[in-house]
């Protein structure tokens, strides 16, 4: 899920979808944000570079900063760590007790997440990473 939102709204640390209008866009966070000055024949354009949440690659869009762009609303929840495998960690969530598996954690963490470890996890377009272990 996403919202609209205008590109000169954005900034460092924001969120957006890139490639903006692509088949496939990716949730990223934005790293670079750059705007040049209105010129004789046209309107203010930022310069953004995002680092994907999930993939980790870097998208680039240019645009003017009047232009829609989407939003990903993300879900921050915390939940404890059940079980872990090499490829997934089964996490049940501290609020609803729903138990679910997730099969990305931030590379930082990796090593730290075990079983009975509260985390914090961020639900975006479907999918579900650990971003942080919850002291």
């Amino acid at each position: 899920m996403s919202k609209p939102s205008e590109l000169g709204a954005l900034k460092i640390g924001s969120y957006i979808l890139l490639p903006v209008g692509g088949p496939n866009e990716e949730p990223c966070k934005i790293v670079e944000y750059d705007t040049s000055k209105p010129g004789k024949h046209g309107a203010a354009k930022a310069r953004i570079v995002g680092v994907g949440i999930f993939d980790k690659k870097k998208y680039s869009h240019v645009s003017p900063v009047s232009a829609q762009v989407q939003v990903p609303l993300i879900d921050k929840r915390v939940g404890s760590v059940i079980s872990k495998t090499p490829t997934s960690v089964q996490i049940m969530d501290s609020e609803s007790f729903e138990v679910f598996d997730a099969q990305q954690i931030e590379d930082e963490i990796q090593d730290k997440v075990v079983q009975g470890v509260d985390v914090e996890y961020w639900k975006v377009m479907d999918r579900t990473i650990i971003v942080r272990i919850k002291s």
